[in-house]
Parts: structure tokens; sequence; C-alpha cells
């Protein structure tokens, strides 16, 4: 039987079902929704669950609003939503019957983009929560989870079963769950644009170079990032914009998710392996920006890039407040002025470093230096301003 892990965001489903008609779980294959869902609908008396990828729950859902009506009374979890997308117009006339809050839990590995009808039909219905592999605060080896990536059964194989696992993850997604959700791209053509969003991990997506490389047009590979960004497997991450008269990139930033996955695409093995590649420093970025954007959702995130080569790697906004982000790999951290001039022109409330470090300590202009759980752990709301 596997193991529970405590999720983050376990609270927050439970009391989005004390609130709305219809809580969906999104977020990657193999990720956790089933096992957190279960673990959640175990807390409530009569609670029925149902997989639309095993026949002997799909047949019960033959005639929807039967079944539903049948069970009016009980919280009904539905794993794999998006593979009847038809379902979502019973839903409607189902929910409103009754308008109560918590009548079904819906789990989906395709964004609302790509459900169309789920947010048509259960607009003012229905609460969106997404789910990421493993953060962190949720695990107790940080480095086997930066590594080996968050997928539960990624994090808890040893580091050769972990590898084969994600080996095997990348091919199924390409072969079998692209396909089962209506594209016919063929999965060769995919895995190699993945392969390059692993070796260009972070860096500022550049179309006609991936239209070039895979002799494609740049609308074919947009769409390629849809369906990748769709499915929860990458991240594309806005520029900052701010009324300057300075030039700003206006290139998205693109991110692979999971740190496990891009560390499979690139050959990268176990922790040997990754301090001696030279995408150490990017792996650790994109493994700081997933954490973070999964702890503070609230937060509106971007980065600040100028034409003149100042940087900050995550800007987070929430209402008038700002936070500036720097991430570094190295358990001595050195700031460059580009840095400094970046934090003149957006003019956060903080500037914040996450690097390896043991302890936090303050730098020059009121800048902090965190570890990535002791930032996670923070208020940002309650931060003062740096003075």
């Amino acid at each position: 039987m596997q193991t529970y892990n405590p999720r983050a965001k376990e609270s927050l489903i439970q009391k989005h079902l004390g609130a709305f008609p219809a809580v969906a779980i999104l977020g990657a294959r193999q990720v956790g929704k089933s096992t957190l869902a279960k673990h959640i609908i175990e807390q409530y008396p009569g609670s029925l669950y149902i997989d639309i990828e095993d026949p002997r729950d799909a047949i019960k859902l033959q005639e929807p609003l039967a079944f539903l009506e049948a069970n009016r009374h009980n919280l009904i979890c539905i794993d794999e939503v998006q593979r009847a997308p038809e379902i979502f117009q019973v839903f409607r006339s189902y929910l409103d019957e009754s308008g109560r809050p918590g009548q079904l839990l819906l789990l989906g590995s395709a964004s609302r983009d790509l459900i169309r009808q789920s947010s048509e039909t259960l607009a003012g219905r229905i609460s969106y929560i997404e789910i990421g592999p493993f953060i962190a605060p949720e695990v107790d080896d940080e480095q086997r989870l930066w590594v080996q990536g968050g997928y539960p059964r990624s994090y808890l194989l040893d580091t050769e079963l972990s590898f084969d696992w994600r080996l095997n993850y990348v091919r199924t997604f390409l072969e079998r769950d692209l396909p089962q959700l209506g594209f016919s791209i063929p999965a060769e053509i995919l895995r190699r644009f993945w392969t390059m969003l692993a070796h260009s991990n972070g860096s500022l997506l550049n179309l006609s170079t991936f239209a070039s490389s895979l002799g494609v047009s740049v609308p074919t590979i947009k769409n390629y990032l849809d369906i990748l960004e769709g499915t929860f497997v990458i991240r594309r991450l806005k520029p900052f914009f701010a009324n300057t008269k300075k030039r700003l990139v206006k290139s998205p930033k693109v991110y692979i998710r999971d740190t496990g996955i891009t560390h499979c695409l690139l050959g990268i093995e176990n922790f040997n392996d990754l301090l001696g590649h030279p995408g150490l420093g990017m792996s650790y970025e994109s493994f700081v920006v997933q954490n973070i954007l999964e702890t503070f959702p609230r937060w509106e995130a971007s980065f600040y890039r100028s034409s003149s080569g100042a940087e900050i790697d995550l800007v987070l906004e929430r209402g008038q407040r700002k936070i500036a982000i720097e991430i570094k790999s190295s358990a001595v951290p050195h700031l460059s002025q580009g840095f400094y001039e970046g934090l003149k022109v957006i003019n956060p409330d903080r500037a914040l470093v996450v690097a390896p470090v043991n302890q936090s300590y303050l730098l020059k202009g009121g800048v902090w230096v965190h570890n990535l759980k002791t930032l996670l752990s923070l208020d940002l709301d309650s931060l003062q301003a740096k003075g």
C-alpha cells in the first residue's frame, strides 16, 4: 500500500468543499491527485470514488444523471474527468438542483482550457485547485526531491529505479496520455521538443529557433507549448513590465515544472551527474521557482530583465506589494550589479535571495538570504518593507 504524504493544499481543498458545489483538483498525471482525493473523501461518510479509466467504474456513468441522483446525499469523486468532457453538461443541472456545497470532487490531468466544457458550463459552481509534484515542505529529503523530482513514485523509489520510472513516464505521457486527449502529434517530435526545452530550461523563449530546429512553423511550436502547459508539464513565466523608459525583454521564460523530468530528459541520473552538468544552476533555479509558485499561488509571478542585462529571477506581486527574489545554487551567493539595478526599477517591498545556506543572513540594501524551506515558511503578506 502506497504511503500517504500529507499535502500542503489538503486543508485548502477541504475548505473549498465546504463552500462550493464542486471542486476540481487539476494537475499532471501521477502527481498524487488520486491518493490525495481518496484520503480526503475518507472523512466524508458514504462518499464514492469513480475512476473513469476503470471499465467497472466507467459503466456506472453510462447514465450519469441517474447515478448522480441515486447518490444525491454523498460526496462523489470522479477521477480523470477529462476523459468524459460531455458529462459536464449533466453536472450543471445536477449541482443546481440542491446548490449545497461538497457535491462533487473532480480530478483532471488537463487544464480548464483543454477541458473547455468545464469552464463554460460550471462557472460559479466550481472551484479549481492545481496540485503539482511534491514540494520541499512535503518531504524529508530536499536534495532527493531536487534530483529525482516530486512525482511521488519517482521520489520514493531508489535512484536507479526512479530514473527508469521517469523514462517510462515520458514515454507513456507522449504515446498514450496525449493521444487520449485528442492530440495526434508524433510522439518522437514532441519528445525532441521536450528535450530541447530541457536544454534551454529557464531561458527566454525563442519560437523561431525551436521551429527551425524541428522543421515546423512558429504557430506549430506555439501549439506544442499550449499542449505541454495545458497538461501541467511546463510553465511559461511572463516578463515583468513597469512604467519605465528602460527597454525590457518581452519574451517569456519556459520552465519544465519537475526537475526530475528535466534530469531524465538530459540523462542526469544522480546527484554527482548533476553537480558536473553545465545546467546545474538553471536546474536549481527551476526547482526553486516551482516550489515558490506552488506554495504561493495567489501571488502573480514574473521575472525582470532589461536589454542592458539587469535581471531578477522572480518578481511576486499581490495588490500593491512586490517581492523580488534572486536564486543562486551556490552556498556562498554573489549578487551582480544588475540585480541591484533591477531593484531600483522594481522598487520591491522586500528583496530576497534563495540559496542552499544553513542559516539566514542579511546583505547590503536590506537583502535577506534564506534557504528554500525557510523562504517557503514565510508569511509574505506580513513581511515589512525593507529598511
